[in-house]
Order: structure tokens, then sequence, then C-alpha cells
């Protein structure tokens, strides 16, 4: 579930197609994202998830992997 609404939101911020979202993908390399897009993805993931993503974590997140973690570790949702 958190994987599905992640990649639907990174579809529609990097205007690329979900079936292209894995769980590998690298922010910077596969999206050609700047720390601003990541700033703007993380605020928008706050309000989506209730959670709150501390700026200083924005150097922890590579991949899609390890913002499903972050977010699962910080939800009652499973993955």
């Amino acid at each position: 579930m958190i994987f599905e609404k992640i990649r639907k939101i990174l579809s529609d911020q990097f205007d690329v197609e979900e079936d292209s979202i894995t769980y590998e993908t690298d922010f910077f390399k596969d999206l050609n994202a700047d720390s601003l897009d990541i700033a703007d993805l993380l605020s928008t993931l706050s309000g989506e998830f209730e959670v709150n993503i501390e700026s200083e974590a924005l150097e922890n997140f590579r991949t899609v992997r390890d913002l499903v973690n972050f977010i699962s570790d910080r939800t009652d949702s499973i993955e």
C-alpha cells in the first residue's frame, strides 16, 4: 500500500510512468531529482502519510525502498 501510493506520487511529480518505478528506483540517477525535488516530495509524503519527515532525513533517501522503509517504520501501514 505504501509503495503504491509513493509510486503514484512519484509518477505525478516527475512525469514518469508508474510502471517504471520500482523499489530500486534511485531518486537522483533515475528520476533526475535534485534536493528541492526531494524536499517537495517529502512535504507531499508527510501530508499523505501523516508522518513527520525531518529535512535532515533527506540525505538518507536514495531509493524508493529507503523511503518505503522509513514511512512503514513510522506508520501502522503494512507494506
